[in-house]
């Protein structure tokens, strides 16, 4: 391990790949981290390329083998985990009743155990550096459902993050690891694509799309601020707050 690779703090993204998670992982790299980015086949990736300071980790974050892999990698290269950006998440939008079991266990897998056992990991990791920060990102879908939405699964998985993050964060306090949640807006990502952009813009009541931008944005304040500890950064347009505007 070089001496400029001592100086640098060292992030986990998982879903990195693609839309939020390859956005963080570019920003975290232009930022002076070294980075640890998952998804199932990042290797892959046309977006993203080994270097020095950025190693790629095949697998589905869902399994804990993949997990322990992940940060295998991370203090095997770099020596040490300062932050873990829990991004990794699937969206199934179906009415309620049309859910199957099959898509029950892949939104837990991905949306639950993906944070679970790389969390667990991490943590043991932290606890040992005495310090480290975990960032889990959310959706403020959680506090503001919409009318003929059809997102509960994505409801159920989701809403467990930020008080996933209080329960760390008093837990881990005296440990010197924080843990905090991002719940963004709709973002302008590849997943809309196909969508009406027009149209979703109206669920935000500054009638735009949040920016990946924007979610960097929180998640280097968080990182850049010490003091805070078990909170939900919501990026939204304020649509969290009221269901008129």
């Amino acid at each position: 391990m070089s001496p400029s690779v001592i100086k640098k703090q060292i992030a986990i993204v998982t879903g990195a790949s693609s839309g939020m998670g390859l956005g963080i992982t570019r920003a975290l790299l232009e930022h002076g981290f070294c980075v640890v980015a998952n998804s199932r086949t990042i290797s892959k990736s046309k977006e993203l390329k080994p270097s020095p300071e950025l190693i790629l980790v095949d697998g589905d974050i869902g399994k804990k083998e993949t997990a322990i892999k992940v940060v295998e990698a991370a203090v095997k290269q770099f020596g040490r985990v300062d932050l873990l950006v829990n991004n990794a998440g699937i969206y199934l939008p179906k009415p309620f009743t049309e859910y199957t079991p099959e898509d029950f266990e892949a939104m837990m897998s991905t949306n639950v155990a993906g944070y679970f056992f790389v969390t667990q990991q991490a943590v043991a990791q932290m606890r040992k550096q005495k310090s480290g920060h975990i960032v889990s990102i959310a959706t403020t879908l959680v506090d503001q459902p919409l009318a003929g939405a059809t997102i509960s699964l994505q409801v159920i998985t989701k809403s467990t993050l930020p008080a996933f993050s209080r329960a760390l964060a008093m837990e881990y306090v005296k440990d010197g690891i924080r843990a905090n949640t991002i719940s963004p807006g709709v973002v302008e990502t590849p997943m809309h694509a196909n969508d009406n952009l027009e149209s979703l813009k109206q669920l935000n009541p500054l009638h735009r799309l949040v920016q990946i931008s924007e979610i960097v944005d929180a998640l280097l304040y968080l990182q850049s601020a010490p003091d805070v500890n078990g909170e939900n950064i919501r990026v939204d347009g304020g649509a969290h707050a009221g269901a008129k505007w």
